[in-house]
């Protein structure tokens, strides 16, 4: 599996993002939280709703650039990456053997490929 690169911007949509980031890792999914009040502030800790929403309505670095992700990278770097690089909060979700999505705690810092391939042999294909 090679490293992807995926294109942040203020107009590009919250879907685009996470059906960029499912394409590689179809057992796992990216959630972004609403902005925070605050340019240094603490982010925000809901959820935005609206997938259709553009990058600029959820951050407040506005950085353009690539983020690029790697099988090997771990949650935590990734969303670190996000935040440091491009002003946004992000969660990493699991599928889950009964359909239902787990929020990968702050603390799991796990290899993404990994969670992945766990996800994939846990979740029936039927």
């Amino acid at each position: 599996m090679n490293a992807m690169k995926i294109e942040i911007n203020n107009h590009r949509k919250i879907f685009a993002i996470q059906k960029e980031f499912s394409g590689l890792f179809p057992c796992l999914k990216i959630e972004f939280h609403e902005k925070s009040n605050k340019q240094s502030g603490p982010p925000s800790h809901k959820l935005v709703k609206s997938s259709s929403k553009c990058l600029s309505e959820c951050r407040t670095l506005h950085n353009d650039g690539t983020i690029s992700i790697t099988p090997q990278m771990s949650t935590g770097d990734l969303k670190q990456s996000f935040r440091d690089n491009f002003g946004l909060t992000i969660e990493v979700f699991q599928k889950t053997s009964n359909k239902t999505w787990r929020q990968i705690d702050a603390t799991e810092n796990i290899i993404l490929d990994e969670l992945n391939k766990e996800a994939a042999y846990s979740t029936p294909t039927i």
